[in-house]
């Protein structure tokens, strides 16, 4: 435990047992009579300035405090405050001026003049709160209490404190008086709990949006990964879980290490941190800390000379100036940060100018402004210190003029703390200006009754403090939340380099709460000088990204940001570090970076297979059509005559049919093709075999006839019988498509299961046993025709035709059998290749078993194609 902390706790417990004793001795005193005595004063440093209603404020005048020694017998005595914070005696300035213009100004709060009491903290905690307790119970030694208890209170509220754990300690006690507090520095997000400080307010944005503000400017520039470093106290501990949890939930960034710098400045502790920042792979280091902790650390790390850094300031340190000089400068210049809103106040100047040792309030003021005096001019007022004049020491005449000095006390084009407590006063004073303006009858009290001026209490005032909105003379809206929490916008500042060597701490964007209470950044890369030599923003990333292709794999042990990428498998691609599969029609490309349309596969025109059984379509058609030609052009021939020949024609045509059909399961199946293909070739292959069915009968109803007592047979053989049944044969498959079209008609369908990278465009049949039906019609057929061709196949040469009719019906069915379990077993456009085939097959069968032979004796054996040597033959074998 450091000596800072130790010196915290005893100081802070001592402090609340004299808190106690002071309210119970004055608890005591008031009730024994109608007056209350203070039994203590704290030895402070103040300034004052009386009015109808005072206001306190409690101020870094002094950054550092000496504690005296103590015994348990001695009384407790204030530390001495020392190192004197011209920033700090300038923001305590500013509310003076701010309430000297409020009671300037006609508008606001008329009549009523407003007082100020203001308090140094001197940088110590036990200050603080003495100061709090001070401007609650007010400092005169006696006072009279009314009757009732009534009276304006000593202050109605309360400007400060500079630091959160002052704050949070300060707020904790002072609620129990219900006086508001309006600070102007204090970022702690803790602050914002409404059940532990329910009378905290504050003009600066949380912690908890400078931590997003943060996480926006890191996503802004890509850097994941991250050094973290923050202060011993609830400022950086509360900042610390607040960054990592949002982090998290951001998933835009890992913290690398997460140190918290020490406050007694241990070389040992801060060594190893630095050590840690220039070992890490992390390039970005942000720091929540304040000035002190800075100074400590950028010596150790100018001392290990740790360089290629970006650091990223809070808003405790983006303008510190105690940090701009020349042996850290090569270190943090191009520093990024974030900074309170800068702001301008009209007329500070002036005031400031005014300020003189001269001026007092009943010898209170005087004190504080002889301080600053002697710091700005380096001179002592008399009696000056023993030996000042002889080291060389110069006496202060009151005649110094303040322009005439280099100070940062008139530096006022950067107003950004001092702008905040100038928005804190008006606050108070317009809820103050509210609440005087209540009409009776009308207010927010109890009975709708309102405060008055002589009966008003802090209370009172922190219900219109929650409802005030106004506009600064410098255009910025000021409301509060529900949380106490001001409208939060930042600066972002760049700490550019100029050729002179100095550094200017320049604006580069602003980050600010917009619709649904999300952060917008806004950044001009143009103007931020980076401190690196490609002059270009660094990369700070444990992993490189994955190339595309690849995926993100989790490093097992380490953080998320620290991965390992794996190729993406096939028909997946790489999307935001992780495989995504790609949409149903398509694959992903060799690279895995991108979905291309997947290749479809179908029994097409313009493949070998397609153009080979096109082919032999398109020569089975013209083979059928020659042979109708050479059959037509025989009519009257006893070959063509002796068989049948209308029949013979028919078979023909509904053969030419079987050859076209196959064509419908080339190309890409459409709805149509699909509902027609297998219809016309159900149809066209029924009407051949019907008509080889009934030539079969008819030969055998002839041979029969030519028997003694057989002529009666052919009655029922006549044309009409046999073009009738044909017809009603073909008729019934007919019906059987047209059920199988109407309750499941096959349909085009993109079958994936085959090949991932393909599409296989086939047809469905719809309805299975729709198909089977039309196939098993066709069989039925098919095997009539070949039993009865097989019982005639011993008749007479002259009129037998049933051996061709056998041999084709015997090719027909061998090739349909075989055709099932290929079909079966083919994948996509080889099962419309080998339905194709067998159609082919089949009919080039039938076309050659049955008319060959004929077309033989036709064209090359006209002597045989006589009726005498047709009947000539039978009678020798008779």
């Amino acid at each position: 435990m450091g000596a800072f902390q130790v010196t915290h706790i005893f100081t802070g417990v001592s402090f609340v047992l004299l808190f106690f004793s002071f309210f119970f001795l004055c608890f005591v005193s008031s009730s024994l009579s109608l007056s209350c005595k203070l039994e203590r004063k704290f030895n402070l440093n103040e300034m004052h300035k009386p009015g109808d209603v005072v206001l306190g404020g409690l101020f870094e005048v002094h950054y550092t405090s000496v504690y005296p020694e103590r015994t348990f017998t001695s009384e407790p005595q204030q530390p001495h405050c020392t190192g004197f914070d011209i920033v700090g005696f300038r923001n305590a300035m500013t509310m003076a001026f701010a309430i000297e213009e409020i009671n300037k100004n006609l508008n606001l709060l008329p009549n009523v003049t407003l007082g100020y009491s203001l308090y140094d903290n001197c940088g110590a905690l036990v200050v603080a709160l003495s100061g709090a307790l001070s401007l609650a119970s007010g400092q005169e030694e006696q006072f009279l209490l009314q009757e009732n208890c009534s009276g304006i209170p000593p202050v109605l509220g309360i400007v400060g404190d500079h630091y959160s754990t002052f704050s949070i300690a300060i707020s904790s006690v002072l609620s129990l008086y219900n006086i508001p507090i309006v600070s102007y520095f204090a970022t702690c997000s803790c602050l914002s709990d409404r059940q532990r400080f329910p009378t905290f307010f504050r003009t600066i944005p949380s912690d908890a949006f400078q931590v997003r503000a943060m996480i926006q400017i890191l996503k802004h520039f890509g850097w994941t990964w991250i050094g973290l470093l923050v202060s011993d106290d609830d400022y950086g501990l509360h900042v610390a879980q607040s960054f990592q949890s949002d982090l998290a939930k951001s998933g835009d960034g890992c913290l690398a290490y997460l140190e918290i710098l020490p406050w007694d400045s241990d070389p040992s502790e801060l060594k190893r941190i630095v050590h840690l920042i220039k070992t890490s792979t992390a390039r970005v280091v942000i720091v929540f800390a304040h000035e002190i902790h800075l100074i400590q650390l950028m010596e150790e790390v100018a001392k290990q000379n740790v360089i290629g850094r970006q650091w990223i300031a809070s808003e405790t340190w983006t303008t510190a100036s105690v940090l701009q000089t020349a042996h850290l400068t090569p270190y943090l210049r191009g520093t990024l940060g974030i900074a309170i809103r800068r702001g301008e106040i009209p007329g500070l100047r002036e005031f400031l100018l005014k300020i003189h040792p001269d001026q007092s309030d009943n010898g209170r003021y005087n004190n504080n402004l002889v301080i600053f005096w002697e710091f700005t001019f380096q001179c002592r007022f008399a009696p000056a210190p023993a030996g000042w004049l002889e080291a060389g020491g110069a006496l202060c005449t009151g005649q110094e003029h303040i322009e005439n000095v280099e100070t940062e006390f008139l530096d006022l084009s950067n107003l950004r703390p001092d702008y905040n407590v100038y928005k804190a006063v008006y606050s108070l004073a317009y809820a103050l200006n509210d609440m005087l303006h209540c009409k009776p009858g009308r207010g927010p009290f109890r009975g709708h009754s309102c405060a008055t001026l002589q009966t008003m209490e802090p209370w009172q005032l922190i219900h219109y403090l929650q409802n005030v909105n106004f506009t600064t003379p410098f255009g910025d809206q000021v409301s509060f939340d529900e949380n106490g929490d001001a409208l939060p916008v930042y600066d972002v500042m760049n700490w550019l380099h100029l050729p002179d060597g100095q550094i200017k701490v320049q604006n580069v964007g602003e980050v600010k709460r917009s619709g649904f209470k999300s952060e917008e950044l806004t950044i001009d890369e143009d103007k931020i000088f980076w401190n690196f030599e490609s002059g270009k923003p660094p990369q700070s990333v444990c992993s490189e990204s994955c190339p595309p292709g690849t995926r993100m794999a989790r490093n097992k042990g380490q953080p998320e940001c620290c991965f390992s990428c794996i190729p993406c498998s096939k028909g997946k691609i790489s999307k935001n570090n992780k495989c995504t599969s790609c949409p149903e029609d398509f694959w992903s490309n060799p690279q895995n970076d991108h979905c291309v349309p997947k290749k479809t596969e179908f029994l097409s025109y313009h493949e070998p297979l397609g153009i080979c059984l096109t082919t032999a379509s398109l020569l089975g058609t013209f083979i059928c059509a020659v042979v109708l030609g050479i059959f037509f052009y025989h009519r009257r021939t006893p070959m063509v005559r002796a068989n049948n020949s209308e029949l013979s024609f028919l078979l023909l045509v509904s053969l030419k049919l079987c050859f076209l059909c196959s064509l419908l399961f080339i190309g890409r199946p459409r709805v149509w093709t699909c509902q027609l293909r297998h219809a016309a070739f159900g149809i066209s292959f029924v009407l051949c075999v019907s008509c080889i069915l009934v030539k079969t009968m008819v030969v055998l109803a002839v041979f029969k006839a030519s028997k003694p007592g057989g002529g009666t047979i052919l009655k029922w053989f006549g044309s009409m019988q046999q073009r009738g049944t044909v017809l009603a044969l073909t008729c019934i498959q007919a019906g059987i498509c047209t059920a199988w079209l109407v309750s499941s008609s096959p349909a085009p369908h993109k079958n994936m299961q085959y090949h991932n990278d393909k599409i296989v465009y086939e047809c469905a049949v719809g309805s299975t046993v729709g198909f089977a039906v039309l196939l098993g019609y066709i069989g039925v057929l098919a095997v009539l025709s070949f039993l009865l061709a097989f019982l005639a196949r011993n008749l007479p040469d002259n009129f037998n035709e049933a051996r061709l009719i056998t041999f084709s019906m015997l090719s027909f069915c061998a090739v349909w059998v075989a055709f099932v379990p290929a079909y079966v077993n083919s994948p996509g456009k080889y099962a419309d290749a080998v339905e194709v085939f067998a159609i082919l097959a089949s009919s080039f069968g039938l076309l050659v078993a049955l008319f060959g032979p004929k077309c033989y004796i036709i064209l090359l054996k006209p002597e045989r194609n006589t009726k005498k040597a047709i009947m000539g033959r039978l009678t020798t074998k008779e």
